[in-house]
Formats: structure tokens, C-alpha cells, sequence
């Protein structure tokens, strides 16, 4: 199906074309990703990272206590976290108190530093990382982060504006449905049917991957 009907099969769940369009997410321009602070590419690792399988509306009413307890996440400060720092937060009632979380907060500095080192920023690094290939940019949150894998991954750069689709279960019924995938994409081969049907519907309709991934999803229902 061209990307027109899977639209309009989004527009009939919807409404109208104006409710579908009204519930598309926000995207930043590449500009405006490589301005994000290194400060913040960790806050948001910390926050998706923590939400993973726990209650997201638990980690926002926290969320100031986040920032209080790890001061502003400066990630030259926490690449260096000690053994104090770690005896301190698990025992700070302003955070969810995981050990393994809060060691992600760490490991997750060490690579936000590495990009800053490298590219002189991590958001120049995630700026300048080409939109066609985002499953390549999937694998290094997975490899170089810290329980950065999977649809935390996809999460983290929706979060940031980085364009990008997310794998919800209703963008995967709808993969399935188009006869993209036949199951849920773990293998090499399934992800590159992925990014190869996102590349082709972004040609034909202009319209940022994020908005592809919405769409999709509506068009389940």
C-alpha cells in the first residue's frame, strides 16, 4: 500500500485528516539537536533509562529529585562517580534507588563524554547522524551506552527530537500488516526491511519519520 492509504486508513480510525495531523509529535531540526547540552543528552538517557519497565508518571513526579541528586548531570562529574556517590544515592529517597540505574548514570557520562570528545558534542554527534539510517544509530546507543537497547534506545531520541520512528506494538501491526516484517523486528534482516520501508514511505510522502511512525500507529486504531 502506498503511504496515502495507510494514512487514510489513520484519517477513518481518527476522524478527520485535521485530529491525525493534530497528534503528530514534534520534531526538532538537526540544528537544533546539535545545540541540545551534553548535560541534557544524559539527563535524558537517565530518565528513559529509569522509566524502562517501571512507571513513567512515578519517574516525572521524581524527576526534580532526579536533577537535585545527580546536580545537574554534568557528565565530566559522573563519568568519575565513586563508590561514596553510589553509597549515597541508593540510599536518596528522591530518586528510584536501583543500583544497577544509578551505575547506568555513569557508564552513560563515559559515552556521552566519548561523543563530546569526538565530535565535540553529543548532540553534533546525534545532529549529523543521517536520518536514513537510524536502526546504525540504534546499534550504537546499544553497544557504546548503558541499557540504552531496544525501544529505550528509540525512546531516548524521540525525546531529544532527533526524527525517528519508534517500534511501538502498533507500528509493528501495521509493519506486519504492510508485509514489511512477519513478526516483531529483532534480526538483522527484519530492522533493515524496516529502515528500508521508513526510507521508501519518507521519499514518496516528504514527511519526517517520526510522523511515518504516528501515522502507522494510528493506523491500527
Amino acid at each position: 500500500m502506498s503511504f496515502k492509504g495507510i494514512f487514510d486508513l489513520a484519517v477513518q480510525h481518527k476522524g478527520s485528516a485535521e485530529a491525525v495531523t493534530g497528534l503528530l509529535p514534534d520534531t526538532k531540526s538537526a540544528a537544533q539537536v546539535a545545540k541540545l547540552p551534553d548535560d541534557r543528552w544524559l539527563a535524558e538517557m537517565t530518565r528513559c533509562v529509569f522509566q524502562a519497565g517501571f512507571s513513567w508518571k512515578v519517574i516525572e513526579t521524581k524527576w526534580p529529585g532526579f536533577e537535585d541528586a545527580f546536580e545537574g548531570f554534568a557528565p565530566r562529574r559522573w563519568q568519575m562517580m565513586s563508590d561514596d556517590d553510589l553509597d549515597r544515592l541508593v540510599k536518596d529517597k528522591r530518586i528510584v534507588r536501583n543500583p544497577q540505574k544509578i551505575l547506568s548514570v555513569r557508564d552513560n557520562a563515559q559515552f556521552v563524554c566519548s561523543l563530546a570528545d569526538e565530535h565535540g558534542s553529543a548532540g553534533r554527534f546525534f545532529a549529523d547522524w543521517p536520518v536514513d539510517d537510524q536502526i546504525g544509530l540504534l546499534d550504537v546507543l546499544k553497544k557504546r551506552g548503558s541499557r540504552l537497547g531496544g525501544a529505550t534506545g528509540q525512546i531516548l531520541l524521540r525525546r531529544a527530537g532527533k526524527d525517528g520512528f519508534i517500534l511501538s506494538g502498533d507500528v509493528v501491526t501495521a509493519l506486519i500488516r504492510e508485509g514489511v516484517v512477519s513478526k516483531s523486528p529483532t534480526s538483522r534482516k527484519d530492522l533493515a526491511a524496516v529502515q528500508a520501508a521508513f526510507n521508501d514511505w519518507h521519499q514518496e510522502t516528504g514527511k519526517p519519520y517520526a510522523h511515518l511512525s504516528r501515522i502507522l500507529a494510528m493506523s491500527v486504531g
